[in-house]
């Protein structure tokens, strides 16, 4: 069985964003243009993505942004087999949590992965998809 492609026609005005006002805009401007972004703190350098405006760790406020490659491993995952009633036709799909190159993890959906072919420790890549709203989104595939 094939994860599906996520969103699928029926739910892609489903999964939209909202146009983000937040000190973390830009994370969304990034995606635009096929970039995964994240923050770092300079006094602890503890890295976040999604980015965050403030350190979690050493509660600094002192982030710099910087660019990730987008490679990881898969470190967990879940198939969805029941879902909220928007993504009810894309059942089951995969979700991922995602430890990237430079140290943040990350939740995403796997996307055109055979649930065969999931396997925990397998080398991951970022993927990026367009809404009909022109909003974009991430999601991982196997590298």
């Amino acid at each position: 069985m094939t994860t599906p492609i996520l969103p699928t026609k029926e739910v892609k005005k489903a999964a939209t964003a909202a146009p983000y006002n937040t000190k973390v805009a830009r994370f969304f401007d990034s995606l635009k243009e096929n970039k995964l972004t994240g923050t770092r703190c300079v006094k602890c350098k503890a890295t976040y993505c999604p980015p965050r405006a403030d350190c979690n760790k050493c509660m600094s406020s002192e982030v710099e942004w910087f660019e990730l490659s987008g490679r990881g491993k898969l470190i967990a995952y879940t198939v969805v087999y029941v879902s909220p009633e928007t993504w009810s036709k894309c059942v089951p799909y995969a979700v991922a949590l995602i430890e990237l190159e430079e140290g943040p993890k990350i939740l995403a959906a796997l996307r055109d992965v055979k649930q065969e072919d999931i396997k925990v420790g397998m080398p991951v890549r970022v993927v990026y998809f367009e809404t009909p709203e022109g909003h974009t989104f991430y999601g991982f595939t196997k590298a």
